[in-house]
């Protein structure tokens, strides 16, 4: 491979000078030769489980530009890993390295140049041919020393608790390659290490933001993910699997919708109707709620992705406002119908009668 123009050879032996690393020359570039193995503890019972560490190519190594501002590195360890997918450029079948390292600097200068951003949002990327690469500077460094956590771009109003991991492609209908998570599950399953995080702690966007991110069949898997994670690390015991808000969007049909019209008539947006389809009334109601609240959609996109709208999709940052009342379903009889809808739907609900709290209605929208 020819160095980019702008790789920065001192710079990365400058990097691994100040961490006592040595380097390692690798095509026409130089690699810092991180250790092979995470010695952190498992997050249950204190057990110490050796996780690899997986080759990670640094910012240096595929080009990256300088970051316009300084990077944000805080003195704690991040709550949540969270599993993205990029949706441009698409489900590409070239899965060289050489590619991968394409869309990187296309994730860069999109995040900085349309964006605003300082530097890419996401901390890591991965590549549809299992190859790992460093997102925003200082990531690969500071995710090395475990105890503290880089600042990134890519949930909106979370971004001080959250490690970002682009997963190059588009995985609304169609699964991840197999190189993809096998690398997506090293990678993971280290940095949970590093940060003495459990398995639980693994998130998809859409478990932050109203977004399709990181698509159906991704998000679909990360229980999947969370369990393999959990045997790389040695964590014993079962999983605490997290409730979900669901994620409604336009076109949409059934109980769900349903019970979310309910809801927004409730919440005084009564030109909503009751039919449980997803139209533009609906999905005006729920932009009209965000706007209310201050809250920005957030897209899923690590690049631009034509005709992308997300505005007006309901999720897990909008659910908790619809959802927000001291009403008991009797008191009001939308809040009742939405209820009923749900629970002749399959919907659980645990106590009766009393106020609705998020996990009631989180184990009635899970039905």
């Amino acid at each position: 491979m020819t160095a980019s123009p702008s790789f920065d050879r001192r710079a990365l032996l400058r990097n691994a000078g100040i961490l006592g690393l040595g380097a390692a020359a690798v095509g026409g570039g130089v690699a810092a030769a991180w250790p092979t193995t995470a010695d952190a503890a498992t997050a249950t019972g204190g057990r110490r489980k050796t996780v690899p560490a997986p080759r990670v190519y640094g910012t240096a190594e595929w080009g990256a530009r300088p970051p316009s501002g300084e990077i944000d590195v805080l003195d704690r360890v991040p709550r949540y890993l969270v599993v993205h997918h990029t949706a441009e450029p698409g489900n590409s079948e070239d899965y060289s390295l050489e590619h991968a390292m394409r869309v990187c600097r296309s994730i860069q200068r999109f995040h900085m140049d349309t964006n605003g951003w300082i530097d890419s949002g996401q901390q890591f990327t991965n590549s549809r041919g299992g190859y790992v690469l460093e997102g925003r500077h200082r990531s690969l460094e500071v995710v090395h020393d475990g105890g503290r956590h880089v600042v990134g771009a890519n949930v909106g109003g979370r971004n001080s608790e959250v490690v970002g991991i682009e997963n190059e492609g588009l995985y609304v209908t169609v699964d991840v390659p197999p190189a993809l998570w096998h690398s997506l599950v090293a990678l993971v399953a280290w940095i949970a290490t590093r940060y003495g995080r459990p398995a639980e702690s693994i998130m998809g966007h859409r478990d932050f933001n109203s977004t399709e991110c990181p698509g159906e069949v991704l998000y679909g898997r990360l229980d999947e993910l969370r369990r393999a994670v959990a045997k790389a690390m040695g964590q014993r015991g079962p999983l605490e699997l997290p409730l979900k808000w669901p994620l409604l969007r336009p076109n949409d049909t059934g109980p769900r919708v349903r019970a979310a019209q309910h809801l927004l008539r409730a919440r005084g947006f009564s030109d909503v109707p009751t039919d449980g389809v997803f139209g533009p009334s609906t999905r005006g109601a729920v932009a009209r709620l965000a706007d209310a609240h201050g809250i920005v959609p957030h897209s899923c996109t690590a690049t631009l992705r034509a005709g992308a709208d997300e505005r007006g999709y309901l999720g897990s940052d909008l659910w908790p406002l619809l959802t927000a009342t001291a009403a008991r379903p009797g008191e009001n009889a939308d809040v009742g119908a939405a209820v009923e809808t749900l629970r002749r739907a399959g919907g659980r609900l645990d106590s009766p009668g009393g106020p609705l709290v998020r996990r009631d209605w989180q184990r009635l929208l899970d039905g």
